[in-house]
Parts: C-alpha cells; structure tokens; sequence
C-alpha cells in the first residue's frame, strides 16, 4: 500500500458474467444510437461556449495538493489527460462500462459526445436550456451554475474494445491485455474489465454525482454501466501522505508527477516504444478493487502490522528511518532484522538500479460499502495506478508480492487493465480521435 499495494456506494450490473464486455444481446441494446449521440452533443454545445477555460494546474511535488485543500484546476486541454498527474481529491467514482454503439461512427459519435460533456463539466458554466418542451438540461444538484476546477475525468478503453465490432484489433495497444487473475485474487466477474472506464474525482459527493448523472444521461444508448465503485481519500492525519483504512500512509514512495523525466521514463508512452503512434501522451491503468478484512486486521499487534508493512503507522517512517520520506538502508540490513525481507515496502520497491524502471504512479482511494452477506464491514481499497509498460511494471511488482503476510488480511476481487487515452490537444479535437482516424 505504501510503496505499491495492488491488488460510499457501490454497484455492479447484474446478470453478466465471463471477462469479456458483456452479451451480445447487452451490446446490441438500445434504439436510435447514433441520432441520440448526435442530438446529445448538439445539445450540449451551447453549455460547452459558456465553460471558461479552467485555470492552469501548478505542478507539485508528491505530498503537496493532497485531499483537504481546495483542488487546483486542471487544464482540460493537452498532450496528457490532466487528471493523471492530480494528486488524489476528497471523493471519486469509478465506472467501467459496456460499449452498446453499433459500429465505428457510433463510437466516435460517443467519444466525441463524452469529449464535450467533459470539457463543460470541468470548465463550469450554465447549461443551455433545452426549452419550454424539454426536460431540464442539468440535474440542477449543483445550483443553477456549474463551479469551474471542481471536477476532474480520466477516460480509458479497455481491451475488450479492441474486437472486431469497430474495426480497431489492428490498432490496439501493443501492450493492453485483460487483467489476468493472480494467485492471490479473489475475482468476481461481474466487478472485472469493461470496453471503457471512467474516473470521476472532486472534493464533493454531489460534484462527481452530477458529473456522472451528466455523462450516462448524454451517452444512453451508446454506454451501458458494467461496473462502478465509490471511493473517498482522507485528509493527511495529521501531515504527509493520506492514510488507508489499516491505518497505514498510502503513497508515500510515489514518482513526483512535478518531474517531466520521471513521467517521461514511467508514465506516459512515448515514440520509438513499438506502440501505434495514436497512443502517444496516453498511459496504461491499472483498476484494483481490493477488499480489506478490518476485523481480522484490528486484532493483529501494532508491532506486528508494522513488521508486514515495513513502516511505522503513527508517522509512516520506514522501520530504520524518523520521517516518512526516509529512505530505508535495506544494504545496511541484509538480513531483514530492522525492516523484514518480506515486509511489504521491501518486496514492492527494492530501491535497486534494475527495479528503478519498475515504478508506478499510484492513485488510491478508499472505498466503504457497508456490510456483508454475514454482517462483516465490506470495505478497503479502490486502487489504481499508471505506467508505461503493464508486465514491466505492474505485473513484474505484483509477482513480487505474492505470498507477503499481508496477502491474510486483503482480497482483490475486481478491476481491470484500460488504457487512458491521449489529451484532448484543443476544442477541435476529442477522445479517441487518432485511434478512429482511417
């Protein structure tokens, strides 16, 4: 968790099992697509003029911007999705949906139409009225004026897309597989993969709500809700980094999203990589939904949960260290006496010159979703990271955790490997664009 833990309301749509994005008869669903698509972003366009252009974000280095502060506004425009590089907001959404558009033009229509409804929401503005016939053209949630900057998205396709109903199997990322189940895992199909994920973040509920209620009401037809969970990080307590539902600072060793060299070498795909030319600026993401037996875990010693982590919980201090941000001398202790050889920083992150190019940009939230079938607390981790090669990175780090102690007390049971697409460069371009151009 701290170096690299993989693994509010939730739901999962039911009645669709297996790995793939849903039925056929699911896929298939729904009339008039591509009329609605078009009529949506029609509709749309006229909020989208009354969005000012939001802010520029300044850069931070790891532990600066964190949950608690007001959020600095992302640009929505730019070679990356912005959102990546934001340090974790007090609220999230997670959904992974079925892609229900019949054929390629459906599809860009839908890109397009998730574009401009993204770039209102994030900029801010009154929503055009859709007359005196017409239903409300906002929920109305958020007041009569959308706040700009209050709002951030993440969009990502999934390998599912990839198939041969868009024509697209040519042009998928070299490196986009389906999320494969580890040995420790738990997996549940109908909270696994999906053709397009989309990450909703803000300092308030009711702003990823509206923005989510916004988006599934412009692409009905086109979108289908396979999966979604909530998440919400905790103010630092009492400084640094926020902490997981352990107790434990979550993120401490991440990349510093300030550093253009570290995201270079890390994060985004670059060229000259083997990757379609479409997908440079993008980044792979990595979706675990991880749940965390509490009961089980309350009942363990201090000293012992500590041990398992490699860190001290009160201040986050590596075991030979005094600060959070310490280094730990894994050299000077060959043996494991001070921080064991399988505590979880340890095996995570050895902090050598071959496992350097094996980092990851973490962006985890807890989630809660009340009780169990048994009346046991259902909650934990809603986990998701960023890189530039999965079985480099991910996998390669994942391979290393199994089997650590703190496998007894976790269970991944969903999520999912996407891809998040490139920026949106200005107001002519879109989601997806480069991927869908002949």
């Amino acid at each position: 968790m701290n170096d690299a833990m993989h693994g509010g309301s939730s739901s999962s749509s039911s009645g669709r099992g297996g790995s793939g994005g849903g039925t056929e008869g699911t896929r298939r669903s729904g009339v008039a697509r591509r009329g609605f698509l078009r009529g949506a972003a029609l509709a749309g366009a006229g909020g989208l003029v009354a969005g000012g252009a939001a802010p520029a974000r300044t850069s931070y280095a790891d532990g600066a911007g964190l949950p608690g502060a007001p959020a600095p506004a992302a640009p929505f425009h730019g070679p990356h999705q912005a959102a990546v590089l934001t340090a974790p907001r007090r609220v999230t959404a997670f959904v992974a949906f079925d892609v229900t558009a019949e054929g390629r033009q459906d599809l860009a229509d839908l890109l397009r139409t998730l574009t401009e409804r993204a770039r209102f929401l994030t900029g801010g503005g009154v929503p055009d009225p859709l007359g005196i016939t017409g239903p409300p053209a906002d929920s109305g949630i958020l007041g009569p004026q959308l706040p700009p900057g209050a709002l951030s998205v993440t969009v990502g396709v999934g390998a599912a897309l990839f198939d041969d109903r868009f024509g697209l199997r040519a042009r998928a990322p070299r490196r986009l597989t389906t999320m494969p189940a580890f040995p420790d895992d738990d997996l549940q199909a109908d909270w696994c993969h999906g053709d397009l994920s989309l990450q909703l973040c803000a300092d308030d509920t009711d702003t990823v709500l509206h923005a989510l209620r916004d988006l599934t009401r412009h692409t009905r037809g086109a979108l289908q809700v396979r999966w979604r969970l909530d998440g919400f990080a905790s103010p630092p307590r009492p400084t640094g980094t926020p902490r997981n539902l352990f107790g434990f600072k979550d993120g401490t060793a991440n990349p510093d999203p300030g550093s253009a060299r570290e995201m270079r070498d890390l994060v985004w795909v670059g060229r000259g990589t083997g990757e379609p030319d479409w997908t440079v600026g993008g980044s792979y993401q990595v979706v675990r939904l991880i749940r965390m037996l509490v009961e089980f875990w309350d009942r363990v010693s201090l000293t012992e949960q500590e041990r398992m982590f490699g860190r001290a919980r009160e201040t986050g201090a590596p075991l030979d260290g005094n600060d959070e941000h310490d280094t730990p001398d894994y050299p000077d202790d060959p043996k494991g006496d001070v921080i064991p050889l399988d505590s979880h920083i340890r095996k995570a992150n050895p902090r050598t010159t071959d496992t350097a190019d094996q980092r990851l940009l973490r962006r985890a939230y807890n989630y809660d979703r009340g009780m169990d079938a048994n009346g046991n607390l259902d909650m934990g981790l809603l986990f998701c990271c960023y890189q530039q090669d999965l079985a480099r990175q991910f996998e390669t780090v994942q391979r290393r955790l199994a089997g650590e102690p703190l496998t007894d007390y976790v269970k991944p049971f969903g999520g999912g490997y996407f891809f998040a697409l490139p920026g949106v460069r200005d107001r002519s371009d879109w989601y997806g664009r480069a991927l869908l151009a002949r």
